[in-house]
């Protein structure tokens, strides 16, 4: 353990700062400070935490660093599945690029040089909602490899982040499981932004097409990520028509704009696709 002076990590407060070798240290870590009344973060990038420490909208009293975590750290293709450490940065989810439709969207995710630094469990389990990064998880049924003092444990993406993580305090993400066979099926993606091409999306959507299925999810339309299942000669507005969540309504866009731009990023899907629109 290390007392970090937060003006040398541009936060403005000090804070104990960990960086444990095993998942079993990390578990430690976190019960020795929580049991000395200290609130405590996981980090992997940390550009989040350090953007909004700087702004006063977080704080806390020590740091668990996973990076060094070997588990936390895999890009592998095992027992017909790949694997991605929540510590691997976008930049090496791009280059490594065993997922095609996952390089896309995080190329898309921020600038060349955030990317180096935001990690796969950073975005998906940072406070900006978008956690595009997630996308390509929950349309191939991927499963989080999770720890916490109980051990390890499995869960589906898709119920964890139903609404809000569903994770205990202590847990923190280890790595991603994914399906190989989802790996290589066509795919389309398209991010709209309301004005740079680096900005927070208006809109993401990724989909993969299945021998009889496609499945479609979406960021920035709604205040979390979703996905739905279409027929192959479905349409953007039946699509559309049985989104049930409320749309966004904020400075980026109206909610009638953002439905009317996802209304055109889903007609092109499907004309690219050779459906009908």
């Amino acid at each position: 353990m290390e007392n970090c002076d937060g003006g040398e990590k541009m936060i403005s407060f000090n804070f104990d700062y960990y960086r444990p070798n095993t998942i079993e240290e990390a578990i430690k870590a976190y019960e020795k400070a929580t049991g000395e009344g200290k609130s405590v973060i996981y980090f992997s990038g940390g550009t989040e935490i350090i953007s909004l420490s700087r702004a006063k909208q977080i704080h806390f009293n020590a740091v668990i660093d996973i990076k060094s975590i070997p588990e936390c750290n895999v890009y592998e293709l095992k027992s017909g599945n790949l694997e991605i450490g929540a510590a691997v940065s976008l930049t090496k989810i791009c280059d490594y690029n065993k997922f095609p439709l996952m390089s896309s969207v995080c190329r898309r995710i921020a600038e060349h040089t955030a990317r180096n630094m935001i990690t796969l469990g950073g975005n998906i389990f940072g406070r900006i909602p978008y956690k595009e990064a997630l996308l390509p998880l929950i349309l191939t049924d991927s499963t989080g490899v999770i720890a916490g003092k109980n051990g390890i444990s499995t869960k589906p993406l898709s119920d964890i982040f139903s609404t809000d993580p569903l994770l205990q305090g202590e847990e923190f993400l280890v790595k991603v499981t994914i399906n190989n066979d989802y790996i290589g099926l066509p795919y389309y993606h398209a991010k709209k932004t309301k004005q740079e091409k680096i900005d927070y999306p208006l809109i993401t959507i990724a989909s993969i097409k299945t021998k009889e299925k496609l499945r479609i999810a979406f960021s920035g339309l709604c205040s979390h990520p979703f996905k739905v299942v279409s027929d192959l000669n479905d349409n953007a507005r039946n699509v559309m028509s049985n989104i049930a969540r409320p749309i966004v309504n904020d400075i980026l866009g109206s909610a009638e704009y953002r439905r009317f731009v996802t209304n055109n990023v889903l007609t092109e899907m499907y004309e690219r696709y050779g459906g009908v629109n």
